[in-house]
């Protein structure tokens, strides 16, 4: 049984999370979950190609003549990181503004969690699409992605000119912006920020990032980015939030050591200690899949995770754990209850398919303590 995680069940179970407001931005993406048909018997009977490599021998066999799938769209979820970070927020309670990429007017996908936020602002004519084909072994996802070029320094200072969003900033205790990899002027929308918006802020609030996978990504444009981080740090203090391809890829461009996938966690919170002091900002999480890590000048953190076998749903965990960890800074909590937040969110998300709310939170914390996951 663990005390720590039972005292923070308590205060998560009596905190009043209305009070905590975080500001979310800026991607917003429309994900198609799709099956693919391999036979179909009758106008309702069909049997689904069952897996990816059935799905691969399929397209080899086209090769050369053509062929022709049908495929059944089962679904259309909401989807990009600062929209589901908003849902997880906003489900615990937490005033949310997400500002996103979401169409002019907004694509309905977003109407469910538009509704749970305080408010929902469009930065963007269309949002990004995915094609999500799914199959017993995992999903090939297939995104839509250049309209997001239109998203510049020049069009987010149009988007400022109201204060809508410096307003929405000064009142909130974390500011989060998520994913700049598909973004390709993402790392000048930063700048102009800084200057034009968090320079000018009565207070410092934390700031939280996740990249997004930047594998798609050339060296200079990820070095960068990179050094643009530190500049967050005399607005506020900076918590860089990575997976573990994420931050090896990081670290190989920085020349430091990175970690294999069957890395430990004590190699895991080295390799956060010396990408902190690399980036030279206040704290890294890295987070994996049995266990995360938190690394910042004074305290360092494992924390192991309630790992779940058979999820229901994984996409979108990372953003759930986001999630926790900002709960955990707006409410002014310690590193290691942030880190625990962070799993413990990200842990009810993929046994549930959908966020916690606070009193549910609470009791997964209990549940896990007790060590009955």
């Amino acid at each position: 049984m663990s005390t720590h995680l039972d005292t923070l069940a308590h205060r998560i179970g009596t905190a009043t999370t209305s009070d905590c407001r975080v500001v979310t931005g800026f991607d917003g993406f429309v994900d198609e979950m799709i099956s693919l048909v391999g036979e179909r018997r009758s106008l309702t009977e069909f049997t689904p190609v069952s897996d990816i490599a059935t799905f691969g021998k399929l397209v080899s066999a086209a090769a050369g003549h053509s062929s022709l799938r049908e495929i059944i769209v089962n679904d259309m979820h909401p989807g990009g990181c600062a929209v589901n970070l908003a849902d997880g927020l906003a489900s615990l309670g937490v005033r949310v503004d997400c500002f996103a990429t979401l169409g002019e007017p907004p694509h309905p996908a977003f109407h469910e969690i538009g509704s749970k936020c305080h408010s929902f602002h469009s930065w963007g004519r269309e949002p990004g699409r995915t094609l999500a084909f799914e199959f017993a072994d995992g999903k090939l996802m297939f995104s839509a992605v250049r309209q997001l070029a239109d998203f510049t320094p020049e069009a987010v200072r149009n988007f400022l000119a109201d204060g809508t969003y410096l307003k929405a900033c000064s009142e909130s205790q974390v500011i989060a912006l998520t994913d700049w990899t598909l973004y390709p002027h993402m790392t000048g929308v930063w700048q102009l920020l800084l200057q034009e918006v968090f320079s000018k802020l009565p207070h410092r609030p934390h700031f939280l990032i996740d990249l997004v996978d930047p594998s798609s990504r050339s060296a200079p444009d990820i070095l960068e980015m990179a050094g643009v981080l530190t500049d967050f740090e005399a607005s506020g203090p900076l918590t860089l939030g990575l997976n573990g391809n994420e931050a090896n890829i990081l670290c190989r461009l920085h020349g430091l050591d990175t970690v294999s996938p069957e890395g430990t966690a004590g190699e895991t919170l080295a390799q956060a200690i010396t990408l902190r002091e690399r980036l030279g900002i206040s704290r890294v999480l890295i987070h994996r899949i049995t266990f995360a890590v938190s690394a910042d000048q004074e305290e360092q953190f494992t924390q192991a995770g309630p790992f779940c076998p058979n999820p229901k749903k994984s996409t979108g965990a990372g953003d759930r754990f986001n999630a926790g960890v900002t709960l955990g800074l707006a409410m002014g909590f310690s590193a290691a209850d942030c880190l625990a937040l962070g799993c413990a969110v990200s842990g009810f998300f993929v046994r549930n398919a959908r966020s916690a709310g606070r009193n549910e939170l609470a009791q997964f914390l209990r549940e896990w303590s007790a060590d009955k996951m």
